[in-house]
């Protein structure tokens, strides 16, 4: 597969087949994802691999404790609500998805079954859980880098005909996940990824977020006669 049909061909894929993957699969998909860049060669990341009955623990014990109303407790920064354009654009993807699932605006039932499969990990037979060294703790750079290298484990995993998608529901109850996928004390946990073979049959699979321009996005400097972002520099 040419590196721009990876690129431009990918989607996040939230519906997959039961079918496991193999180990040496997902190794081989690790090891491209860790040519990723990273501040200073750090290399900051490390991966936990959940699969069968551990990964079932998890997502019953994630599950259950978001719906008895335990707090939330992930290991990352989230920040403020989105507002505005940010805003706007999270709620135009779940427009798109709950549109392809046939999900109306009023049907709470439905729209809290699609909120349980986040936290399920979207039924996937694989999670990768992305972790970082706890030394490391307070950096940018770090929280940046784990994401350089979850964009090209999802980019590798597509290549090699898997889906992906990158995710923070399935990681809610941090102690739950600590404890099921034998998470070091050493380690912080940043992202998880979903993984598995993508059901062709499911709708929300098809759906390609939009992405906003080039020329919204990007600023040339010192490019002489051309237009830039905002007139010229």
């Amino acid at each position: 597969m040419e590196f721009d049909d990876v690129i431009l061909g990918r989607r996040s894929i939230r519906g997959y087949k039961p079918d496991p993957v193999p180990r040496k699969l997902i190794e081989e998909i690790i090891g491209l994802a860790m040519r990723a860049p990273s501040s200073m060669n750090t290399q900051p990341w490390n991966f936990y691999v959940v699969t069968g009955e551990p990964l079932n623990r998890i997502r019953a014990g994630n599950t259950e404790r978001m719906i008895a109303g335990v707090p939330q407790s992930r290991e990352f920064r989230t920040g403020q609500p989105f507002t505005g354009q940010h805003r706007d654009r999270q709620v135009g993807v779940a427009k798109q998805l709950f549109s392809a699932m046939g999900i109306a605006r009023d049907d709470k039932e439905m729209r809290q079954d699609w909120v349980l499969r986040g936290f399920r990990q979207f039924d996937a037979p694989v999670c990768i859980i992305v972790t970082y060294d706890r030394v490391l703790d307070g950096s940018d750079d770090t929280p940046f880098d784990c994401g350089a290298v979850a964009t090209a484990l999802v980019n590798a995993a597509w290549s090699r005909g898997l889906g992906a998608v990158i995710n923070s529901q399935g990681i809610m109850q941090s102690p739950v996940v600590r404890e099921h996928a034998g998470i070091a004390d050493d380690q912080v946990i940043m992202k998880s990824i979903a993984l598995g073979w993508p059901d062709d049959g499911f709708p929300a699979n098809a759906v390609v977020s939009e992405r906003k321009s080039v020329e919204d996005a990007t600023v040339f400097v010192g490019f002489d006669n051309e237009q830039t972002h905002g007139g010229s520099v």
